[in-house]
């Protein structure tokens, strides 16, 4: 049955009303507002409250139309009042609950046609400046639903019909019955003042009335902009089959990565995610409702009592009390002591569906055994490090070799950090040129030059704290998908002394937080040729990942460096590396002085040793095997899909969209905030980034782990069942949101 959630709004209200004693058989109408449809659920005329079902529910479209579906109201008409709800919800986008009774003490008043004035600041403060009387018209005409267009649009929330009944307002149904009740408790006591002492009734001073009617409308406007600011969430048929990973055939022995393919069944419409990541960020917070949250702090009390003990015990020997900022998780971290596949288990004993992943390396999911197996072997010969020369150094940059044939040599390093250094180094040694650009937002380690318009495109250095000016002084950033800006920088840099080398993600900021048009890369590399720069992927997340070819294989678009990390090793410590064009990589050739100084210092004791050689060349030997990342992007398809299902489901602004096993889920939209607009970043930046984190936190009380509560990371160990099963936790959550 479609719309069972909003349709059982109004059977709830029902009950409530006849158990609190306002209704009486079949008196009056409710409706609710269909969230992102232009559709509302209504009773059926002439029907018993004390007997409606789900099931007896109908659905009205906003022109008044009955919209009858299969599995729905059979054979019941709506309410011959269905004009006016339908008038209601296209005059007033904040209303998304209405209530039409014919209560005793308010239809006196109907009969008197005498309306309320403002009595207490309470009922201005929830109904509005006063109870206002709407002109009579007989019942089920279009001439009285005008009439009662004409008076909702004063902003208030309690109208009585001329002999007829009353109409009260909601931005919720419980809001709605809420208001339904003060009329009726303002009705009596305005009739007996009335007949108390004729004349004397006393209205509170006009002050107090619009200071708590300012309060009202306040409300409301933040409310109607999360209609008026919205956009219709995707659209998934509910019959829809989601897509399955099992699917995805073992390849051959021989196949190349072109062969094997890619992650990402169909590049995201990036146009249409912008324009719904935009919304999302025009409207206003929609986090969980208070007791929800309350629920979701009590399970971190009482379920996670060992993880606050040992995280509480690490802060008086750790800086903040954990080492990595994917630990630092809200309301505090949970200590896992074990991980495999597609689960991890906290020191408490609960178990959690994995989608962080460590942050992305484990494709393979985590714990692999074929690769532990395999390593340990190596480990028992040789040690983790021999401080010399051996022979999986080589075997990993042929593997390398094999799947992304643009990387010719490679040099392995220490983590993602160090090859992004290493690789700036290498593009000034080889042009000569000093500058560098990065997309504002992108995040490519924490070294000192790139610590620059980081998360926060614009931002400059405002995240560069203990970082000399001069570190960051032949860094820009350009604004991501602006291609204008980005060719103005280069121009500019001719001055001075050039560009080096434009570093980007190739998916866009942030692992595609802000993703980039398909061709986007391929007109960096022109930019790049154009203005004799070199061009760097940073693929430490997407490498592997996006296919064994990598985003550069996937796009087609060969950069001159590619620095990798954390997914080169598959998970195992020392993840790194830099790789590209023979003749540029030339100038990492070790020895004390190269050719009269012309190598680049880099280096690292660990670097190269073999536990994270082996253990990368085996874990891409397994991805290859298996086909993982293939079959991981078909899980982050399934994933992606079956959540905009559920937020369709519940009408939420929120944003889902996946680039293969990277998978988005966008509640507050904080990563898109920007320097283009600074009022609205530093208004708005705490409380949405705390929404984020309290998401974050409800979906590990709801057995899900995710990256700061707005990215994940499928594996090869995301069966089509684990998919299903969070999708199933993920509607508990949803469910919990305010306004549901």
């Amino acid at each position: 049955m479609k719309y069972r959630l909003s349709r059982q709004h109004v059977v709830d209200m029902c009950r409530t009303m006849l158990d609190r004693g306002y209704l009486k058989a079949t008196e009056g109408n409710v409706s609710v507002r269909i969230p992102g449809h232009e559709l509302y659920a209504v009773t059926p005329s002439n029907y018993d409250y004390d007997k409606m079902r789900v099931e007896d529910i109908c659905i009205v479209d906003f022109d008044g139309k009955h919209v009858p579906d299969p599995g729905g109201a059979g054979g019941l008409v709506p309410s011959i009042e269905c004009g006016m709800h339908a008038n209601v919800y296209r005059e007033r986008p904040d209303v998304n609950a209405i209530v039409h009774t014919h209560q005793p003490f308010a239809s006196a008043l109907a009969f008197l046609r005498k309306p309320i004035p403002a009595l207490t600041d309470e009922q201005v403060r929830f109904l509005g400046k006063q109870v206002a009387i709407i002109d009579y018209a007989p019942s089920g005409t279009g001439f009285l639903a005008k009439n009662v267009q004409k008076k909702v649009a004063s902003g208030d929330n309690a109208f009585i019909i001329a002999n007829h009944g009353v109409v009260a307002l909601g931005t919720d149904p419980d809001r709605a019955v809420f208001n339904m009740a003060l009329l009726e408790k303002v009705s009596i006591a305005y009739l007996m003042a009335l007949t108390s002492e004729a004349g004397k009734v006393y209205t509170i001073p006009d002050t107090i009335r619009e200071i708590a009617f300012s309060k009202l409308r306040k409300d409301e406007k933040r409310i109607a902009a999360q209609i008026t600011e919205a956009v219709p969430p995707v659209r998934v048929p509910e019959d829809e089959e989601l897509v399955s990973s099992s699917a995805v055939e073992t390849p051959a022995e021989t196949a190349s990565s072109v062969d094997l393919g890619y992650a990402i069944t169909e590049y995201l419409d990036v146009d249409d995610t912008m324009r719904r990541l935009k919304a999302l960020v025009s409207q206003p917070l929609r986090g969980l409702r208070h007791d929800a949250l309350l629920d979701t702090l009590n399970y971190f009390d009482t379920k996670c009592t060992a993880s606050k003990e040992i995280t509480d015990r690490a802060k008086k020997f750790i800086p903040g009390g954990v080492q990595h900022n994917l630990a630092f998780n809200y309301p505090f971290p949970l200590a896992i002591d074990k991980a495999e596949g597609a689960y991890l288990t906290d020191r408490d004993g609960n178990v959690y569906i994995d989608f962080l992943q460590a942050g992305g390396p484990t494709i393979l999911g985590s714990n692999y055994a074929p690769v532990n197996e395999r390593v340990a072997e190596v480990i028992k010969e040789s040690g983790p490090v021999t401080g010399l020369f051996h022979e999986y150094e080589l075997k990993l940059a042929e593997i390398i070799n094999k799947y992304m044939p643009h990387i010719e040599m490679y040099r392995s390093l220490g983590s993602g950090t160090e090859a992004v250094m290493a690789a700036v180094r290498a593009a000034r040694a080889h042009t000569g040129k000093k500058m560098v650009i990065k997309l504002g937002g992108a995040y490519h380690g924490w070294s000192d030059t790139v610590v620059y318009g980081l998360r926060v495109p614009g931002s400059f250095r405002m995240n560069a704290k203990g970082i000399p000016f001069g570190a960051t002084g032949r860094t820009r950033e350009a604004f991501p998908h602006d291609l204008g800006a980005l060719k103005r920088k280069l121009i500019e840099n001719r001055t001075r002394g050039g560009t080096a080398a434009i570093i980007v993600e190739p998916l866009g900021p942030e692992s595609g937080t802000r993703p980039v048009p398909k061709d986007f890369n391929a007109a960096v590399r022109k930019l790049c040729d154009e203005f004799g720069s070199m061009l760097i992927f940073d693929e430490v997340v997407t490498g592997f990942r996006t296919g064994l070819g990598g985003a550069a294989g996937y796009f087609g678009v060969t950069p001159d460096l590619t620095v990798f990390g954390k997914a080169v090793s598959g998970g195992y410590p020392m993840a790194g590396g830099v790789g590209g064009k023979a003749g540029v990589m030339s100038v990492f050739g070790s020895g004390l002085d190269g050719k009269s100084g012309a190598h680049i210092q880099v280096g690292g004791t660990l670097s190269a040793n073999p536990l994270s050689c082996a253990a990368g060349y085996f874990a891409i030997q397994e991805m290859a095997r298996t086909n993982a990342p293939v079959i991981a992007g078909k899980a982050g398809d399934r994933l992606t899909r079956g959540l905009q299902k559920l937020i369709d489901k519940y009408g939420l602004p929120y944003v889902a969209y996946n680039q293969g096993s990277i998978v988005h889920l966008e509640s507050s939209g904080v990563m898109l905030l920007d320097m283009r607009n600074p009022i609205k970043l530093l208004k708005e930046n705490k409380g949405r980034k705390q929404l984020m984190e309290q998401m974050g936190a409800a979906y590990a009380a709801h057995g899900i782990i995710t990256l700061a509560g707005s990215r994940m990371y499928t594996s090869m160990a995301d069966t089509d069942e684990v998919i299903d099963d969070a999708l199933s936790r993920f509607d508990q959550v949803f469910a919990q949101v305010e306004g549901v």
